[in-house]
């Protein structure tokens, strides 16, 4: 799996709000959704390069995708 290091919570979120999704929930974690899937984003500076890949896979996105839209 490709890692993703280094990548702060919100620098995710801003990517995925790229990609259509939108907050619907904040507290320890992020919860967001595009109408179809539901994605969680811890609160952590950096979040863990294996956790960061799980979450752009539930989002639908492959690695590269989600690197253009940081």
């Amino acid at each position: 799996m490709p890692k993703l290091p280094g990548i702060t919570h919100q620098r995710a979120v801003k990517a995925f709000e790229k990609a259509g999704f939108w907050i619907t929930r904040q507290g320890k974690h992020i919860t967001m959704t595009n109408g179809q899937r539901i994605i969680t984003i811890p609160r952590a500076d950096p979040v863990n390069a294996f956790t960061m890949a799980g979450i752009v896979k539930d989002a639908g996105l492959t690695i590269e995708e989600f690197k253009r839209l940081l």
